[in-house]
């Protein structure tokens, strides 16, 4: 489904949050299976033109190719099929 697909992904996180970790996991997964997915992670405290830049309110937000954010952890399937559709538009 992502093997043809390049995009750049953003999640934001904080040490504190205990779903951060399992978006962080599922944004690497795909990383690891498609070279064309570039993952950053950004503490959002410690970045905070970036997360002003994105409306970050809340952890973990996903960003992806700058354009479309979403807010809450997401499985490893859920956040292909959100790459897959925004490669698309």
């Amino acid at each position: 489904m992502i093997k043809n697909v390049k995009s750049k992904v953003y999640v934001f996180v904080t040490p504190s949050c205990p779903y951060c970790p399992y978006a962080v996991k599922s944004a690497f997964k795909l990383a690891m299976k498609n070279k064309n997915i570039d993952v950053s992670i950004f503490e959002a405290m410690e970045f905070p033109e970036l997360s002003m830049k994105f409306d970050v309110q809340a952890v973990p937000t996903i960003v992806i190719n700058e354009k479309r954010k979403i807010v809450g952890a997401l499985s490893e399937e859920e956040l292909a099929k959100e790459i897959a559709l925004e490669s698309v538009l």
